[in-house]
């Protein structure tokens, strides 16, 4: 009875079995995804965000993220037959690493216990209201060019 797996257990699909043939798709995701953090980055240095400001930089990054995103899933979902992975790459990948929401939660975290409350909130309030009309505007934008 000890080493009798019980009876359901053939049953069960091994845990990996989602994972099975991702391989491409996972590699793809990773490469555009270290590309992306890397171009944060670089635009992180540029606009630097000096403690109780408005973070611009970060800001700046997820609003230019959306409107990527927007464009882009129009792009491969509408009007284009893409490569399985050009959306894993590029969507996932590049942009999900470009745009840093953990970031964006981070520096509002700062601002509202620095005290800089007025800051903080129009910074939450800002981002959310410009990354949905970013991502709907690049989306739009993209239908209207294609016409």
């Amino acid at each position: 009875m000890h080493g009798t797996p019980p009876p359901d257990a053939a049953a069960r699909p091994p845990v990996v079995a989602p994972l099975r043939g991702q391989g491409r798709a996972t590699v793809a995701v990773a490469v555009g995804g270290a590309l992306g953090a890397l171009a944060r980055w670089g635009v992180g240095l540029g606009l630097p965000t000096t403690p109780g400001a408005f973070p611009w930089g970060t800001f700046l990054i997820n609003v230019v993220g959306c409107v990527a995103i927007g464009v882009l899933l129009v792009v491969v979902t509408e009007l284009r037959t893409a490569h399985p992975l050009v959306r894993p790459f590029l969507a996932t990948g590049v942009l999900g690493g470009f745009t840093t929401f953990s970031t964006f939660s981070v520096d509002a975290q700062h601002l509202l216990l620095g005290g800089h409350v007025g800051v903080g909130v129009a910074y939450l309030a800002g981002t959310l209201v410009a990354a949905v009309a970013a991502t709907w505007l690049g989306a739009a934008a993209a239908r209207r060019f294609a016409r």
